[in-house]
């Protein structure tokens, strides 16, 4: 099982980026999919989540209007759209992956730096 996140960086305030998380060695389908992050000194933050088949998806007030998660179940990647980035959206974000029965099958990447300074 692989989830491999990529897209992070350093971007301007006001700037954008396009986060993607690429998986194998599961059944992306069978998944709920999510995004989550972590600044420096806090606590992991759940971002936003798309459901298994993606007709659904939800988000953390804190990026509401600017985010928007969407997936690709023909190519098993997930996918999160980034803009309007200040800086207290710098952390480390994390792909997760969670089955929609089984929910003690959960996979996490490594996650991808994101920096937005000028």
């Amino acid at each position: 099982v692989q989830l491999v996140e990529s897209g992070g960086g350093l971007v301007q305030p006001g700037g954008s980026l396009r986060l993607s998380c690429a998986a194998s060695g599961f059944t992306f389908g069978s998944y709920d999919m999510r995004w989550y992050r972590q600044g420096p000194g806090k606590e992991r933050e759940l971002v936003a989540v798309i459901s298994s088949a993606g007709g659904s998806a939800q988000y953390g007030d804190s990026v509401k209007g600017r985010f928007t998660i969407s997936r690709d179940n023909t190519e098993n990647s997930v996918y999160l759209q980034m803009n309007s980035l200040n800086p207290e959206d710098t952390a480390v974000y994390y792909c997760n992956a969670v089955h929609v029965r089984v929910r003690a099958w959960n996979y996490w990447g490594q996650g991808t730096q994101v920096t937005v300074s000028s």
